[in-house]
């Protein structure tokens, strides 16, 4: 019979459980929502602080595919997100009207 001391036999499975908690925190996904406070649409643009193409409301879940300062240094955020079953990019926003999290 194998002996293995009880405090190696407690790393192993402290080992495990860290090992199996940053699997999850690494195939978590980020995900974002918008979140104007002004409570209207955010504006969407073509550019950073550029023409304004679309508007999104707060709560619409979005992805942040790239982000940009503009010549203010004001952060931008190039988003995409799912509208009627199909992947759209939207367009730049105010990148501090975006709020994400990790499903």
């Amino acid at each position: 019979m194998l002996y293995m001391p009880k405090f190696l036999g407690l790393n192993i499975i402290l080992s495990l459980a860290i090992a199996l908690n940053l699997s999850d925190v690494a195939n978590s996904e980020q995900v974002c929502k918008v979140t104007d406070p002004t409570g209207t649409p955010l504006n969407v643009r073509e550019t950073p602080n550029g023409k304004v193409v679309n508007a999104l409301r707060n709560g619409r879940e979005v992805y942040i595919i790239q982000t940009d300062d503009d010549d203010k240094n004001r952060p931008w955020a190039l988003i995409g997100g799912y509208y009627q079953g199909k992947y759209r990019v939207w367009g730049w926003v105010l990148r501090e009207f975006i709020s994400c999290y990790n499903r």
